[in-house]
């Protein structure tokens, strides 16, 4: 049966599809009343669309106001955007990577360790804290007798 194949999916506009549901039901059973034709519709959503469809519209409301709910909420939510089962689940996102033309293949080419001196002496063998040599006085300024 076409009423049964033609599910609803986010790339159909609400208002057509609802009405030629709509048609569909009418022309199955022509004294259907309003809520089985409103259930029969909705159990064409897929689960959570048709559970948040169902909490917005009472059983008596009009297809107008499904279609305009529908609307509403293909456009504010991300309900019914994303359908893990039917392309067999989430796939993660493969990590940016560059290739450097100049990039060294195999292991990274190791960074020279800079030798640490001693600021005050300029020798490797120790550092400034442990320097034997006194530390140069910017402000020694020798005092100059007055006559």
């Amino acid at each position: 049966m076409s009423f049964d194949n033609d599910k609803y999916s986010l790339d159909k506009d609400p208002y057509e599809w609802c009405l030629r549901q709509s048609k569909r039901l009418t022309a199955i059973d022509p004294q259907m009343n309003i809520q089985m034709r409103n259930h029969k519709l909705l159990t064409q959503l897929p689960g959570e669309l048709e559970h948040a469809l169902k909490c917005r519209c009472n059983q008596n409301c009009t297809l107008y106001d499904i279609s305009n709910t529908l609307q509403d909420l293909r456009k504010r939510t991300n309900i019914g955007k994303f359908t893990p089962y039917k392309s067999g689940g989430f796939k993660e996102k493969q990590p940016f990577r560059v290739e450097f033309k100049d990039k060294p293949k195999g292991r990274v080419a190791e960074v020279e360790k800079k030798k640490n001196s001693c600021h005050n002496c300029g020798s490797t063998d120790h550092y400034v804290k442990n320097c034997p040599k006194a530390k140069k006085k910017v402000y020694a300024i020798e005092k100059v007798p007055e006559e």
